[in-house]
This record gives C-alpha cells, sequence and structure tokens, in this order.
C-alpha cells in the first residue's frame, strides 16, 4: 500500500476523506442544484447515503483509483478523484454551492491532474459533463482537455439519461495549458 497522499495548494489541502465527512458531504450533496451535475449521486441526499459512500472508500487505492476531500480553512468543500473507465482513468470532481464562481475546482482538478501524471506513465485521461453544465465544461477547457463526441450517461438525481459531452486531455495538452493559467 502507498502511503496516502495529500495535495496542498495555496488556498487548499486535498486529502483523503474521513467518515467524520459523512454530516458536511450529506450537507453539500442534499441539494438538486449540485447533484443533477452528477451521474452517480441520486437526490435527496441522506447521512446515510454519505456513511456508505465513505464506507466503501479503499484504504488501498491506485493512483486510477482514489478521491480526494477538497478542503480549505473552514473545512470540507466538495471532492476530485479519479475511477478507471475502461482503459482510461476518468476524472470527476464536484464543489458545494456555496464554492461555485470562486477558481476552488480549477485550483483543485489542477492539482490533482498534475499529481496523477506526475506519479503515472499515463499519456491521457477522460472525463465529461451533462451538456448543460457549461461551468464544469469551461474548468476542463482551460485545462486542456477537448471533446470527443457526445453520449448519454444516467444521472440519478434526475433519473434519466442525459446528454453528456465526452472530453479527453492528453499529459502533453495538460501542460501546455498550464503555462496560460
Amino acid at each position: 500500500m502507498i502511503d496516502q497522499p495529500q495535495i496542498v495548494t495555496p488556498r487548499l489541502t486535498l486529502r483523503r476523506p474521513k467518515l467524520r465527512d459523512a454530516p458536511r458531504i450529506a450537507a453539500l450533496l442534499n441539494n438538486f442544484e449540485v447533484t443533477k451535475n452528477l451521474a452517480r449521486v441520486p437526490y435527496p441526499y441522506t447521512l446515510n447515503m454519505a456513511v456508505d459512500w465513505l464506507v466503501r472508500q479503499k484504504r488501498d487505492w491506485q493512483p486510477d483509483s482514489i478521491t480526494f476531500a477538497i478542503c480549505d480553512a473552514g473545512g470540507l468543500m466538495g471532492f476530485c478523484g479519479m475511477h478507471r473507465e475502461g482503459p482510461d482513468a476518468e476524472i470527476g470532481y464536484w464543489l458545494g454551492e456555496p464554492y461555485w464562481g470562486k477558481g476552488y475546482m480549477t485550483e483543485a482538478a489542477t492539482a490533482v491532474i498534475d499529481w496523477y501524471f506526475s506519479i503515472t506513465g499515463a499519456r491521457r485521461m477522460v472525463s465529461g459533463v451533462f451538456y448543460f453544465n457549461a461551468a464544469s465544461l469551461a474548468i476542463q477547457e482551460k485545462l486542456g482537455f477537448t471533446r470527443t463526441g457526445l453520449g448519454k450517461r444516467i444521472c440519478l438525481a434526475q433519473n434519466t439519461d442525459i446528454d453528456h459531452i465526452e472530453t479527453e486531455l492528453t499529459r502533453d495538452a495538460f501542460y501546455k495549458a498550464l503555462e496560460t493559467l
């Protein structure tokens, strides 16, 4: 097992989730404005759901299967992590609504992507957004992601399949994008 990673940025600490995070996770995710943007998160979202999710987080992790809690001095704000999607790792992320529009997710995603590329030999990763999530797509495009197609993904909060803009990021495109941030 590799030591538990922690990433520190100018405003944030990204750390592994803890069981004590459950009440805050439940409070932030029990908001349809947040969950409507996420594929695998139901709405309403309860404390029991948060506890169940936290219990299922593996103590052992791999770079393409890890979740980081995004925290500032005031506490937990959201999550950013990687999971395996076919041959590639997929990055996913969310922030509680009070933290939107302040550049936190760009900062967190940049740190996680840099961490991922620096400790793996991966040449690319994938992601995507529901077609209506312009803010998340703008973050991805700022970080060098390019659109690769349009698919469908289930949105548990909306209980339906929704058009999903598929994206990919190469190592080279990411580091080139960092030069302009």
